[in-house]
């Protein structure tokens, strides 16, 4: 039960950190996963913290700085509110398709997904005829990894927030996100995501993350090639744009650590930029 719980909550993650859309190049930003916010009539500093989601147990790891920063906070904030029962409930409902994918899909689709399960996870495509895209879609990210070990960043926190017994929010909703996503892509679109789902696109990845490379990271995950920009919009502008909008009242009150896709801090429409806009201090935490 433990392994298919973490799996409904793999694949809303990875679905959201692989080919966003590329944005318009803004300053470069220091190697920092960690940054602090404040200013702008806050009582209390907040944290920003750019997380890879998932990450092979051998790679993991949680830097002093982060440590501080999430034992100083008051409240914990995801994009999604994974310690949530209904959260959870309505993510194990949304990962079932709402027709099999044998009805949903091309019969050139089929076969093109066909491929791309038996080579990466050795299934086929009936094995997973009855779930959604979606969660297909993090089944073959996951085996991008390489390894059967992974750990969760979200759910960790979620772990050291219960320890203290602080509040734990989410910035979206599951529902809210699954809606998104079905907006922006094309079946078609979706399974060219699945075919640029490589260990060597994962390696290079985790790589950039582990030097705490933003820039980097952003570049990895962003590709004009792969999206529209309809899908631009949606994805990342229209959500970074929500969150920044949204954050402020959530830090007026208390001291928050907010941990988001780390795709989501660079970038003109990045975090970062926007809560600066809006006359907050982010300034990045090196050590």
């Amino acid at each position: 039960m433990k392994k298919i719980f973490h799996l409904f909550i793999a694949f809303i993650l990875v679905a959201f950190s692989i080919k966003s859309p590329a944005q318009t190049k803004s300053p470069k930003l220091e190697n920092s996963l960690l940054w602090e916010v404040s200013g702008n009539g806050l009582s209390k500093p907040s944290y920003l913290y750019g997380t890879i989601h998932m990450i092979c147990s051998s790679d993991y790891f949680l830097t002093e700085k982060n440590k501080k920063a999430l034992e100083s906070s008051e409240k914990l904030v995801l994009e999604i509110n994974f310690s949530d029962p209904k959260e959870m409930s309505e993510m194990q409902q949304l990962a079932m398709g709402k027709e099999p994918l044998s009805k949903k899909l091309t019969p050139e689709q089929l076969t093109k997904l066909d491929a791309i399960l038996k080579k990466t996870t050795g299934m086929t495509v009936q094995q997973v005829d009855s779930f959604s895209l979606l969660t297909v879609m993090s089944l073959i990210s996951m085996k991008s990894f390489g390894c059967a070990d992974l750990k969760f960043y979200e759910m960790e926190f979620i772990e050291q927030a219960k320890k203290r017994t602080i509040e734990i929010g989410g910035l979206e909703t599951v529902k809210e996100q699954f809606g998104m996503f079905d907006k922006a892509y094309s079946t078609d679109e979706m399974i060219s995501m699945l075919e640029e789902s490589t260990p060597e696109e994962s390696a290079k990845l985790v790589s950039a993350y582990k030097t705490e490379n933003i820039d980097l990271m952003f570049d990895f995950t962003t590709d004009k090639k792969y999206t529209s920009e309809k899908t631009k919009k949606i994805i990342l502008e229209e959500r970074n744009l929500n969150w920044a909008k949204n954050m402020p009242e959530i830090m007026k009150k208390q001291s928050v650590f907010f941990a988001v896709g780390s795709a989501h801090l660079a970038g003109e429409f990045g975090v970062i930029n926007l809560l600066r806009k809006a006359g907050y201090k982010v300034k990045p935490i090196l050590n």
